[in-house]
């Protein structure tokens, strides 16, 4: 059973990226941070695949602006699914850590 910080991704622009995938029921807190120079829009699913349907994500091209911070907690996952992030722009950072059932 882990805990603590379950996976982190330095996001590539443009490209779907699966920063963690539980082997068990976990429930995790994502931050995701525009450490750049210009505003990033950012994507955030939970999904079967690390290619997302419309249906499966939490956040979609949601604007950050530079040093921007957006955190979403208390994301109950089940076994097998993906956390993928997208991001226009790179230097784009996210962070996930929670605890697995």
């Amino acid at each position: 059973m882990a805990n603590g910080t379950l996976g982190q991704a330095a996001l590539v622009a443009n490209t779907d990226t699966t920063v963690y995938t539980p082997s068990t029921v976990a429930t995790v807190n994502v931050s995701l941070m525009n450490k750049g120079a210009s505003p990033a829009a950012v994507r955030l699913a939970v999904a079967a695949s690390g290619t997302p349907s419309t249906s499966e994500f939490l956040e979609f091209d949601t604007v950050l602006g530079v040093g921007d911070v957006l955190e979403r907690t208390g994301i109950v996952i089940t076994a097998s699914k993906n956390v993928v992030a997208r991001s226009n722009v790179a230097d784009v950072a996210v962070n996930i850590y929670g605890y697995e059932a």
